[in-house]
């Protein structure tokens, strides 16, 4: 085995030895409740592999965790921290979806950055929390790699938003059409289309419950499983 290969392998498993303890359950002595911690960071991996130097999260990893969470009887909550660049859109939008649809109580807090396709996952928890000093980019879904020129490439893409459009609509208190138009949104980002809201934007215009930390977010989900 030569010195790259030998380094090759040890990088591999130093990934997989992160990934399991990303996924390991809180569980302190003394505390109130068993919650499990969810980090979803970087730039979320989805049908692609990302190059080897990006910090990723990899939905198949998180949707296997999702659905022992929610089977675990022990659990009584999870908490999603998020510090995103966004990423695949149909992988996070389906991590959005899992999240949405579970009885355990959840809660997310938007921490550093929950850009592109992380601002459907800030939403998808029961409630939602983000620090003053994170940021939120809204974004149309941008065209990447080849595009036939073709109606039905427009159409497909049209639909794509669309279903972002409708799932940030319901699972927090902005309108589709004040979502669309911070989406569409033309000179506040260069050579882009779309907004930045901070932290006080994000809960002013109701795509984010309350600005709060750590310390809210848990006292929140405790208050959850309590009155469960």
């Amino acid at each position: 085995m030569t010195e790259s290969e030998y380094c090759a392998e040890n990088e591999i498993t130093a990934e997989q030895q992160e990934d399991s303890e990303r996924f390991r359950d809180v569980a302190i002595s003394g505390a109130k409740h068993l919650i499990h911690c969810l980090s979803v960071i970087g730039q979320i991996e989805g049908h692609y592999i990302l190059p080897p130097q990006n910090k990723t999260t990899k939905y198949e990893h998180i949707m296997p965790a999702l659905v022992a969470i929610e089977q675990d009887q022990s659990i009584e909550g999870l908490i999603i921290i998020i510090n995103t660049v966004g990423g695949d859109v149909e992988a996070g939008l389906a991590l959005a979806e899992l999240i949405s649809s579970m009885k355990t109580p959840t809660v997310s807090i938007v921490v550093g950055g929950g850009h592109s396709i992380g601002v459907p996952l800030a939403v998808s928890a029961k409630r939602s929390f983000i620090v003053k000093s994170a940021t939120m980019t809204i974004h149309p879904v941008r065209l990447t790699g080849l595009v036939l020129g073709v109606p039905q490439t427009l159409s497909y893409f049209e639909k794509m938003q669309e279903r972002i459009v409708r799932f940030v609509a319901d699972n927090s208190s902005m309108k589709p059409e004040r979502f669309k138009e911070l989406m569409l949104r033309t000179g506040e980002l260069v050579m882009d289309v779309g907004s930045v809201l901070t932290g006080e934007d994000a809960v002013a215009e109701g795509l984010i419950d309350s600005i709060g930390g750590l310390s809210e977010a848990i006292e929140c989900l405790y208050k959850m499983i309590e009155g469960r």
